[in-house]
């Protein structure tokens, strides 16, 4: 018969190899989108001031975002003067002639031109979106060496400006531009945020050495309760501010980002305040949900989020310091959890373990 430890480690790694295989399609919204970057792209204005012409930057930089409400058309220009995108009242539509329409299909640049992409043939229209606004990956607002620029490198502790930027635009008759610049910001030394995710991991499981079915065991386990809790919605408020930084518009953009491609990341929160409420409530295998909702909160919350430690811009609305403590929250009580879990789950299965009678002596 397997142990109950042994069975819950077995539950806890299958849990997680589903849970990581299910939350690969959602990695991979929008396209390539990085988990972070020391590069911080800034809009300086869009020419023709128009109202309703708007513009700003998306996923960590990665996207250029242009929304049109002005009532007219709007063209952006590619890389070689040519008509790329048109935004106006009836949508957005993308010159299939032209070479930044597969090009700025990934944040890499490095799509392999088709026969008819020639930037001086007539433009070929084709409509991708029905509303105002239209994201994409532009070059001329990126950094796509792998090196960085020279003054970075002999100077990486301080911000450099890497240069001014613009993306050509033309209203009608009237030519223009979204202009911006384009900086190096020093990456943050990580090595606080470990320290604090350690010793948050460490405090949470030495809870787990409290003896069940005791007064300290009790309060133990709605301690753990209640910071998995605090974990899940931690990472619920992650989730949001990496939805918003999606550039998706309004509530319902946002709650369809959330459902689509932030699912996983908000069922682990959610999961792991309800964990965290189960366990308050000392419902039986208690222990074992809270071990199974850390695990995922650790994964989830914790490991897939690691870069925003180590990157200057993470992928999240929000100041970049509260987006790193979100992260670490959503680490420390995971792993504390599973912790705590656990070691609870040894200690109640010794405790069940029938003591050998003596044998007696003839």
């Amino acid at each position: 018969m397997i142990a109950p430890l042994r069975r819950a480690a077995l539950v806890l790694a299958v849990a997680a190899t589903a849970l990581l295989t299910l939350a690969a399609p959602a990695a991979a919204h929008g396209a390539d989108a990085p988990d972070g970057t020391d590069y911080r792209a800034t809009i300086s204005g869009v020419d023709p001031d128009r109202p309703g012409l708007t513009a700003r930057m998306v996923e960590a930089g990665a996207r250029l975002e242009l929304t049109n409400d002005t009532g007219a058309e709007v063209t952006v220009l590619g890389y070689s003067g040519e008509p790329y995108l048109r935004i106006g009242p009836d949508g957005v539509y993308e010159n299939t002639r032209s070479p930044a329409s597969y090009l700025n299909r990934t944040l890499a640049g490095e799509t392999r031109l088709p026969a008819e992409a020639n930037p001086a043939a007539a433009p070929d229209w084709r409509r991708i979106d029905d509303g105002p606004t239209a994201r994409w990956h532009d070059q001329r607002t990126l950094w796509r060496e792998e090196a960085p620029p020279a003054a970075v490198a002999a100077d990486p502790d301080r911000e450099h400006r890497v240069r001014d930027w613009a993306v050509p635009l033309r209203a009608g008759d009237t030519t223009g531009a979204v202009r911006g610049t384009l900086d190096w910001v020093p990456p943050p030394d990580p090595y606080p945020w470990w320290v604090a995710a350690t010793l948050g991991f460490l405090l949470i499981g030495a809870a787990g050495l409290a003896p069940g079915g005791t007064a300290a065991g009790v309060r133990a386990l709605r301690a753990v309760g209640a910071l998995l809790a605090l974990g899940g919605a931690a990472t619920v408020a992650l989730t949001v501010a990496r939805a918003l930084d999606t550039g998706t518009p309004g509530a319902g953009g946002t709650l369809a980002e959330l459902v689509t491609g932030q699912v996983w990341t908000l069922l682990t929160g959610l999961g792991a305040l309800a964990a965290g409420g189960y366990a308050l409530a000392r419902r039986p295998a208690a222990d074992f949900v809270l071990a199974l909702a850390g695990a995922c909160l650790t994964l989830f919350a914790g490991a897939t989020n690691l870069a925003a430690l180590s990157r200057a811009i993470p992928p999240a609305a929000g100041p970049a310091v509260l987006v790193r403590v979100l992260v670490v929250v959503g680490l420390a009580t995971g792993a504390g959890a599973v912790a705590a879990g656990l070691l609870r789950l040894r200690t109640a299965a010794r405790a069940a373990r029938p003591t050998p009678r003596p044998t007696p002596v003839p």
